[in-house]
């Protein structure tokens, strides 16, 4: 099974290309940069230097969300545009999970992060791959306080956008060696999506959506300003 995988989320962007588990290439690029004037070129790129055409493809896999919304937006277009006029599977996996997935240790529990700004972010717990906390949109200290975090602080692993929360986290007692470092661990990998994507049911293209998480704040401002007049979300988009 060829799967070509991607993950345009946030500020990172990865792209790789599979063969079953075996990697044939993959891209990695952490830049404040539009990924709309990268993501296409950079496909294509691999792709060619993998001596892989698209009608060979068997399978896209995308990161899914939560993120940005203009990144999930642009991955989501891409995908469902090549999955439908390739005739090839989609599948949508969490944005969390590719940052979660880079730490191999089976035993430690995973704390992927990603900025949500003001003190909140998007963030879940993995361990072994598999999600032990539901991902949402969260107040961060807050998160830290939840029961799951008062036993065995030694076995936690924080990764991904940790800069604005390293005192955070440092206050509920874990220690800096349990935050991420490492630039390249700290980012999302396409691989690991791809490898994720394997042994996952396809989803139907035209019905597939990003998960967001959040509203975006504009809908949000609507919403509290239209509180109690029996308006909805429906209403925002019908009026936008």
């Amino acid at each position: 099974m060829k799967i070509l995988a991607f993950d345009s989320s946030n500020q990172a962007l990865s792209i790789a290309l599979l063969e079953d588990e075996s990697l044939l290439g993959q891209m990695t690029f952490n830049l404040k940069k539009n990924h709309s004037i990268t993501l296409m070129t950079s496909i294509d790129f691999l792709m060619s230097q993998a001596g892989v055409q698209a009608k060979e493809l068997d399978r896209i896999a995308l990161a899914q969300g939560p993120g940005s919304y203009t990144g999930l937006r642009l991955a989501s277009s891409v995908a469902k545009t090549m999955a439908y006029s390739l005739n090839k599977e989609l599948v949508g996996i969490s944005s969390l999970f590719a940052i979660a997935s880079r730490q191999k240790d089976k035993e430690k529990y995973i704390v992927p992060i990603m900025d949500a700004r003001r003190g909140n972010a998007y963030s879940s717990v993995y361990q072994n791959n598999q999600e032990v906390v539901a991902e949402a949109h969260l107040d961060f200290a807050e998160f830290l306080k939840e029961e799951i975090f008062h036993d065995h602080k030694e076995k936690f692993v924080f990764t991904g956008q940790v800069e604005n929360f390293k005192d955070i986290i440092i206050s509920q007692g874990f220690t800096e060696e349990q935050i991420v470092s490492d630039g390249l661990d700290q980012l999302p990998s396409a691989y690991e999506l791809g490898k994720k994507a394997i042994n996952m049911e396809p989803v139907e293209v035209h019905s597939f959506a990003p998960n967001y998480l959040k509203k975006v704040e504009a809908e949000e401002k609507w919403l509290e300003k239209n509180e109690g007049k029996d308006k909805s979300a429906d209403d925002y988009v019908k009026r936008i």
